[in-house]
């Protein structure tokens, strides 16, 4: 069931609960705060709830107490909701640890370059002797144990770069700032007259913003792997006779009888030993009808049980299951697409031996001119420190931040860190049909009383089916009428009590009717017909009209409509597509040389998601589905799709225009410093060209 939302709008989720939950459930039907008020209202009436808090932007719920998760479950279900529980154990519910740890770095960084620079600039203006030691004796107390705290990520990553015998940006970096400190402190204890502490800050705090804007864009991935498996059954009930005995679902084994009851998912892979089930089988189809099967078909883990409780012999368990297979194809694919070269990698590869290159090469050249090894380490310092590795650190994170946060004001979450990169160099495009271009409508015919109305949009409130729900909203603003011993029969209706009488809502053959499909009955009267379609998503036509890339359909959906809606786009369709039919195009395609852009909603969808070289999920998706995909329109229109690809291209080519302002730098930069003409203060000023890449990366929000 689920509840009325009348007052959807954009509310910000509760805060997560400070100590750990001792059960959560994943909620795929809520949406609004109405939703979450009466979720938390009507668990706190149950005995044992020590805490409820729903978070919506998760469709979470996270619950502490001594109630048992079947009697949460069931009562959420009483109130309205889809409910699973969720093992979290298989989820990453760490804190941001890492990100806090980088803002720490970054801070005392900062703070020590202002002081630093504060003391330099006594110094550039002509301090001599004794207090210009004194002030650089000063700065390197400042300096050194800064350099050792906020440097440290740099310093592992290039030693775990130099470990394996490769070289990476931070390798380079990590040698200036460890030089330009210990040179500065060797010229401080004698006297030298120039030190290069502030610039070896400058650098780390520089630096240190670049790798915490690439980590804000990094943490929004979670792994859809990990959701899929936290949606698998972990208690199931085993027949021992005609005893079902709960066990935990590793326990399982190939020939065991098991009992799903009546809302379950399947636990196993197995055959059914009832004479008929209906049951939920979204996960493999993206269809949300009821499928009506006969004793002896073969049920597959995921699949939700909608009506009587049925019996099951286990054929496959544990990692043989579909539901686990697909989830190891699911995070195969994340690793598959972990693995893009990214625009910032791909200019390490060329920047760090170059530089190292360049910084021998003055050190050697000098040596060998002067011989004085001193004046040629002092050289080739300023050449590491001033060919400008913080614009080339910041010409990526600043543009991707920038991008994002255009993005999520025009209502689109950005997941991954390379998802603009790999949007952008999108050629082809993969649609999945229901829930992503089409929604399911339901008509009430214009006869129908406003009282009428009022018991139809109570009983479809009521209900959890795609259709109710449907039915609901299209009854927005339409007074529900109350209703009273209400139930919910699954895969066949609703029924209730109005004023004395038995009104039900639901398949029109369980009310008696003699048409097809959904219908409404009041009292003895005849049932009344409620057609059913499905209608374009908003914004739909609009995106295919703008966005100028071929498209095609690939369903899990029958023929005829599948057809149907192929007709009325211009789109070529392939239908009764399970997620190994929609892996297989996408391989396809792949194989043809092309970029392929999904954007699906469903369970049946997460395969495709993350296998596709960039991917889209409505904000109606599933979490699995939310969580492989690369990005998420959050409003309920498919029109921003376009403006995605445009701000990708745009991240892309300003993320080139940033190297480029990079390189001319180190043009006129690089020959100064190989000349020695670069003193400490050139190499401050040489941080002013990171002050450039940010302004050009500020031009994000002119994109249209």
């Amino acid at each position: 069931m689920t509840a009325a939302c009348p007052a959807c709008s954009a509310m910000p989720p509760p805060e997560d609960m400070a100590a750990t939950p001792d059960l959560q459930f994943s909620l795929p039907t809520i949406h609004c705060a109405a939703c979450i008020g009466k979720i938390e209202r009507g668990l706190a009436k149950l005995p044992g709830i020590g805490d409820a808090r729903v978070n919506l932007s998760m469709k979470r719920l996270s619950v502490s107490g001594a109630a048992s998760a079947e009697t949460i479950q069931n009562a959420l279900q009483d109130l309205g909701f889809e409910a699973y529980p969720l093992d979290m154990a298989a989820l990453d519910t760490a804190t941001d640890r890492s990100g806090r740890d980088l803002m720490l770095r970054m801070a005392v960084a900062g703070f020590a370059m202002m002081n630093v620079m504060l003391l330099s600039v006594a110094v550039w203006s002509g301090a001599a002797g004794a207090t210009r030691d004194l002030f650089h004796l000063i700065s390197a107390a400042i300096t050194i144990p800064v350099i050792a705290y906020s440097g440290q990520p740099f310093f592992r990553s290039a030693l775990s770069a130099l470990r394996v015998r490769a070289l990476n940006m931070d390798v380079p970096i990590s040698l200036a700032i460890i030089l330009a400190t210990g040179m500065s402190t060797f010229e401080s204890l004698n006297g030298g007259r120039h030190a290069y502490f502030e610039a070896a800050l400058s650098l780390t705090f520089f630096l240190l913003i670049g790798r915490y804007l690439d980590h804000r864009t990094r943490r929004a991935a979670r792994s859809a792997a990990k959701e899929l498996s936290s949606l698998e059954v972990h208690t199931a009930r085993r027949l021992a006779g005609e005893v079902a005995e709960p066990v935990p679902t590793r326990d399982l084994r190939v020939g065991d009888r098991v009992l799903v009851a009546t809302g379950e998912r399947v636990p196993v892979d197995g055959d059914l030993l009832s004479g008929t089930a209906m049951l939920d089988r979204s996960f493999l189809t993206g269809e949300s009808a009821a499928v009506d099967v006969a004793g002896g078909a073969t049920l597959q883990a995921g699949e939700i049980n909608l009506g009587a409780p049925i019996q099951v012999r286990a054929t496959a368990v544990g990692e043989d299951t579909t539901l686990r297979q697909v989830a190891a194809l699911v995070e195969t694919a994340e690793r598959g697409r972990n693995s893009y070269t990214a625009l910032a990698d791909r200019a390490a590869q060329i920047y760090a031996p170059a530089v190292h290159l360049l910084a021998l090469f003055a050190l050697l050249g000098w040596w060998a001119f002067d011989g004085d090894f001193r004046h040629a380490l002092n050289v080739a310092i300023a050449v590491l420190i001033i060919t400008c590795p913080c614009a080339l650190g910041l010409a990526v994170p600043a543009v991707t931040t920038a991008a994002v946060s255009r993005l999520y004001s025009a209502s689109v979450l950005v997941k991954h860190a390379t998802a603009l990169e790999r949007l952008a160099e999108v050629d082809h495009i993969v649609f999945d049909k229901t829930g992503t271009l089409t929604l399911p409508s339901v008509a009430v015919p214009d006869a129908l009383t406003k009282t009428k109305r009022g018991v139809c949009r109570a009983l479809a409130q009521a209900s959890h089916h795609p259709l109710s729900r449907a039915l609901a909203l299209e009854l927005d603003g339409v007074t529900p009428a109350w209703l009273t011993e209400i139930e919910e029969e699954p895969g066949k209706g609703v029924r209730a009590i109005w004023r004395g009488k038995r009104v039900a809502l639901g398949r029109a053959d369980w009310l008696g009717a003699e048409f097809a499909g959904l219908g409404l009955r009041i009292g003895e009267g005849d049932p009344v017909a409620l057609p059913t379609t499905e209608i374009l998503r908003s914004g739909v036509s609009e995106a295919l009209a703008h966005l100028n890339l071929p498209a095609e359909i690939v369903t899990g959906d029958s023929e005829a409509p599948a057809m149907a809606l192929a007709d009325q786009l211009g789109l070529p369709v392939t239908f009764g597509a399970d997620p190994t039919a929609k892996r297989v195009r996408l391989e396809t395609l792949k194989a043809e040389g092309h970029r392929v852009l999904m954007v699906g909603d469903g369970l049946n969808d997460t395969l495709a998601l993350a296998e596709a070289h960039a991917s889209v999920a409505p904000s109606s998706a599933l979490d699995a589905s939310r969580n492989a995909a690369d990005a998420v329109l959050l409003g309920d229109s498919l029109a921003d799709l376009p403006h995605i690809l445009s701000v990708a291209r745009a991240t892309v080519k300003l993320s080139k225009q940033n190297f480029a302002i990079a390189a001319l730098y180190n043009a006129i930069a690089v020959p100064i410093a190989l000349a020695g003409f670069a003193t400490p203060l050139a190499a401050a000023l040489a941080m002013s060209a990171s002050i450039t890449v940010l302004l050009n990366s500020h031009r994000m929000r002119f994109v249209k």
